[in-house]
């Protein structure tokens, strides 16, 4: 576990940008991406608006790679493409080479449109690349193969935790020798009538139709669900032998995480926060990190009202008294939840902070909880101190799965 992994690589898509430059200018700049959903059958529904993805990936791949891929499979590719490049398209041994790509839920958009093919048409119409499309790994498997990764090609699915597990399991692959570089992230496309009305039946959706882009609004007292939302972020990890090897520019460290799970529920948290404050205590002890030595946190910050507030309590519970020095964002508030993509592209947005000396807003808070008492911020971007720093992304999700995540600067 001695070896050091660096990221020297960051791909992404999502409701407010289509690459990682536009993302963090939106984000910093506290741009909304959810907007009414644009269906026919979103008209029965209570909650009608999402986080679409502002680039369709259909305007970018090519025919014969959309039809035999799902829409999340789509994103995975899109994103990963960007961040080999980003990282200056590695030459390594493709045996030291591994993909770790979660998903929340995979390819559900595929299987009912097959199933409604099989309904409509018979079985003989259905398509040879059904089963591929619809598997959860299939996003690990599509972007490994584009890469040639023979080192392993991993999928945690563990729900809105997967995307940063997936970072953390890419991680040990380089930490214990198995791998020198791994393309690591998540990615999720499940808007679609099911998922929305399950979600919408636990009550997890907010339903401020009228106002899209104000409805996701994390620690508000008015917030009254998560929005969905749909994309991928891929970061390339590497061991940091490696990448100086090859002078490489490193845009970040990744220094610990800490898993753990709740035992409480299967879909609400516990309102203590027990299991969340383990995990950040492990990844800061992974870390060989204090809690005086974070200087912001991207939080999960779903704009659920129990949830909001049980992750309040656990980094207060986990951090003590420097909470109070702690700059949080919530950066759902402007890209919804992309489920199995949360904790991927809020991973990219930390490093993102560590580069720039910058951590977002979070949209729509108008009005604080009182019962969340930390120090989260809606005036725009604020300033983080110059010299090593360290940045805390969370990632929570359904099954009492806790994720946290520590990243420090070059």
């Amino acid at each position: 576990m001695s070896r050091a992994v660096v990221v020297t690589g960051m791909g992404m898509t999502t409701p407010v940008g289509g690459d990682v430059e536009s993302n963090w200018e939106a984000i910093l700049a506290g741009q909304s991406g959810i907007s009414l959903i644009d269906e026919p059958w979103v008209e029965d529904h209570t909650a009608k608006i999402a986080g679409i993805m502002t680039v369709d990936p259909l305007s970018i791949l090519e025919k014969h790679e959309t039809r035999r891929m799902d829409r999340s499979q789509q994103a995975a590719l899109i994103a990963a493409r960007e961040a080999w490049e980003n990282a200056g398209s590695p030459d390594v041994d493709v045996e030291r080479l591994g993909t770790v790509i979660a998903t929340g839920i995979g390819g559900i958009t595929s299987l009912l449109a097959s199933y409604d093919i099989l309904l409509d048409r018979g079985p003989s119409r259905i398509s040879p690349h059904m089963v591929t499309m619809i598997m959860p790994n299939g996003p690990a498997a599509i972007v490994g193969l584009e890469f040639g990764a023979r080192a392993g090609v991993h999928t945690p699915v563990s729900a809105c935790s997967s995307g940063a597990e997936a970072i953390s399991y890419a991680a040990r692959m380089i930490q214990t020798g198995r791998a020198d570089v791994v393309i690591a992230g998540g990615a999720e496309a499940a808007i679609h009538p099911i998922t929305m009305a399950g979600f919408a039946a636990m009550r997890a959706l907010s339903t401020r139709n009228d106002d899209p882009q104000a409805a996701s609004r994390p620690y508000d007292i008015d917030r009254d669900g998560f929005v969905m939302g749909e994309g991928a972020g891929i970061v390339i990890l590497e061991s940091e032998e490696h990448a100086i090897a090859r002078g490489a520019k490193i845009l970040g460290r990744y220094a610990g995480a800490g898993l753990t799970s709740d035992g409480h529920h299967i879909a609400q948290p516990d309102p203590e926060g027990a299991g969340a404050a383990r995990a950040i205590t492990c990844a800061l002890e992974e870390a060989s990190l204090t809690p005086a030595d974070l200087v912001h946190i991207n939080a999960h910050a779903t704009s659920t009202p129990q949830g909001d507030i049980a992750e309040g309590t656990a980094i207060r519970r986990a951090l003590g008294s420097a909470t109070d020095n702690i700059y949080v964002a919530g950066t759902k508030s402007m890209t919804g939840h992309l489920l199995g993509g949360a904790g991927a592209i809020e991973s990219i947005y930390s490093i993102l902070a560590i580069r720039d000396r910058k951590a977002p807003p979070t949209a729509n808070l108008d009005n604080l909880d009182p019962e969340v008492t930390l120090n989260v911020g809606n005036n725009g971007p604020v300033e983080l101190p110059q010299g090593d720093i360290a940045v805390l992304n969370n990632s929570f999700g359904f099954g009492g799965h806790d994720v946290a995540v520590i990243f420090r600067s070059v």
